[in-house]
C-alpha cells in the first residue's frame, strides 16, 4: 500500500533521522512520522518517537522495503515524515531579526539550482548563526525533502526569503547598513584579507555561473578565494563554509 506520493517533486515530507527530529522541532506540521521496522533501535528514533507522542503526531511502521519504496532520498534511515509545505519568510521578517542584536550577517543565493547544494548551505548558514539565507523566486531550488536531508534538518530552523530581484535587494541590504561581498575567482581581495566584523550580505552564484553581471557590479567587494590545485574552483556549499567561518572567526577574535 501507497501511503504517500513518491513523485520526485513532492515538497511535504521530510526524510532521514535528523530532519525528521528537526521538523517535529520546528515550526512546520508534521502530520504523521513512518518509521521502518527495526529502527527503533537508535537513541536519535526514540527521541522522534517521543516527541511525536508529546505532539499528538501518529506513528506508523512499516517493512523496511516499504518505506524505501516510499522515499525519494537514497537513504531515508529508515524514518520520514509528512509536513506541511514549506513557508518561506518576507525580506522585512527577515531584516526584522537584525534588531535582535549582534552584527548582522546573511546569506545571498544567486541562482543556486541544486537541491543538495541548496541544503548544504543552509546548514552552514544555521552552523554560523547567520540571520538569514535570501534567495530569489527563479533560478532556485524549491525546498524538498532533498533539500531538508541536505540540510540535516537545519530548515526547519533557518529564515527563508524568497525575492523578486537579487540585485534589486542587495541595494535594499546596502540601506539597511550591510556591506555586499560577493565571492568571485576574479575577485580584487584574497578573503581573508576583508574586514568582515561589519555588517554583512555575502553573495554566492550558481553552480557553472557564478555571478550574474548586475549582481557583481552591485557587490562593495568581490572575495577571492585562492587556488593551489589543478581544479579551479570550489563547491558553492564548500566555499560558502570558507567564507563564512572565516566571518565567525574574525568576529569572535574581536569580540575577545
Amino acid at each position: 500500500m501507497n501511503l504517500m506520493a513518491s513523485s520526485p517533486e513532492s515538497k511535504d515530507r521530510v526524510e532521514g533521522r535528523n530532519p525528521v527530529l528537526e521538523a517535529l522541532r520546528g515550526p512546520r506540521d508534521v502530520g504523521r512520522v513512518y518509521i521502518a521496522e527495526g529502527a527503533m533501535h537508535s537513541g536519535i528514533v526514540e527521541e522522534i518517537v517521543d516527541l511525536a507522542g508529546r505532539d499528538g503526531v501518529p506513528v506508523i511502521r512499516l517493512p523496511r522495503d516499504e518505506l524505501s519504496r516510499m522515499a525519494v532520498t537514497s537513504s531515508p534511515q529508515g524514518v520520514l515524515a509528512s509536513v506541511s509545505p514549506y513557508r518561506f519568510a518576507t525580506l522585512d521578517q527577515l531584516t526584522g531579526g537584525f534588531k535582535e542584536g549582534g552584527t548582522p550577517l546573511v546569506l545571498i543565493l544567486d541562482g543556486v539550482e541544486d537541491p543538495r547544494n541548496f541544503g548544504s548551505l543552509l546548514r552552514v548558514a544555521d552552523a554560523v548563526g547567520a540571520n538569514g539565507v535570501i534567495v530569489a523566486r527563479r533560478r532556485s531550488s524549491p525546498v524538498t525533502a532533498v533539500v531538508a536531508k541536505a540540510s540535516a534538518g537545519a530548515v526547519e530552523h533557518v529564515t527563508v526569503a524568497k525575492v523578486a530581484s537579487i540585485s534589486g535587494t542587495l541595494l535594499m541590504m546596502k540601506k539597511e547598513g550591510l556591506w555586499v561581498v560577493g565571492a568571485d575567482a576574479e575577485g580584487d581581495e584574497p578573503y581573508y584579507q576583508l574586514d568582515f566584523t561589519v555588517p554583512l550580505a555575502v553573495v554566492l552564484g550558481g553552480e557553472g555561473k557564478g555571478l550574474r553581471r548586475l549582481v557583481k557590479e552591485r557587490c562593495d567587494f568581490l572575495a577571492r578565494l585562492p587556488m593551489a590545485g589543478a581544479i579551479s574552483s570550489l563547491n558553492v556549499s564548500t566555499a560558502a563554509a570558507v567564507l563564512l567561518y572565516e566571518i565567525l572567526r574574525q568576529r569572535e577574535v574581536d569580540r575577545r
